[in-house]
Formats: structure tokens, C-alpha cells, sequence
């Protein structure tokens, strides 16, 4: 399996963990409930949950690089988004800050590697 795909599938997951993760965390008493519901209208706006499933469904068997660049291009305008809200609101979202950290670094490895191409 090519290194490249299994980055793919790793990001994939990561994504499809980090909407489990708001979905878990909307009632919680760590973060005020408005704020996080604005975290995941933007997964909604930003298709979070088509671009993990298309991640995973495109790399499963073979390596498509053109398909999978566009949509980690995609997922990171959303990802720059939320991460910049989180920031702004910190104190409240704390919580989401280690998954956006691990999200940011596998799609950045993604550019990385395309720079050197």
C-alpha cells in the first residue's frame, strides 16, 4: 500500500474521529453549547463528513493524487476556519484545540510532500 494512500486514510479517520468528537461534546458542561454548536454548523458548511467519506472511498484500493489533493484543499479552508473561531474563543473551546493541532499536521504533511514533486 502506498505511503501517500495510508496518509489518506489516516486523515480520513481523523476527521470522521474529530466530528464524533464535536457530536459528543455539544451537551458537555467543558464548553458553552453555542459556540460548539457554531463548530459544527461549520463541519456542515465545509462538508466534513463527504470529504472524509470521499478520502476513504477514493484511497481504499489505489492512489488517486489529483482527486485527493483537491479534496485535502477543501477540508484545510474549513479546517483554517474552525481553527481560527477556536482560537478567537478559547477559552470556551479549549477542548477541540489537540484534535485541530493533529488535523492541521496530517493535512499540512499532505503539502509538504506535494512541494516536492
Amino acid at each position: 500500500m502506498n505511503h501517500e494512500m495510508q496518509k489518506a486514510l489516516l486523515l480520513a479517520d481523523a476527521i470522521k474521529g474529530f466530528i464524533q468528537f464535536v457530536e459528543k461534546h455539544k451537551n458537555s458542561f467543558m464548553v458553552e453549547s453555542d459556540k460548539i454548536y457554531q463548530v459544527k454548523l461549520f463541519i456542515s458548511e465545509y462538508k466534513f463528513k463527504i470529504i472524509a467519506d470521499e478520502l476513504h472511498r477514493i484511497n481504499q484500493f489505489e492512489w488517486d493524487e489529483k482527486y485527493t489533493y483537491y479534496l485535502v484543499d477543501s477540508f484545510q479552508k474549513g479546517l483554517t476556519t474552525i481553527d481560527e473561531y477556536v482560537q478567537h474563543n478559547y477559552n470556551d473551546l479549549f477542548i477541540l484545540t489537540a484534535r485541530l493541532y493533529t488535523l492541521k499536521n496530517f493535512s499540512d504533511s499532505f503539502q509538504f510532500n506535494r512541494s516536492f514533486k
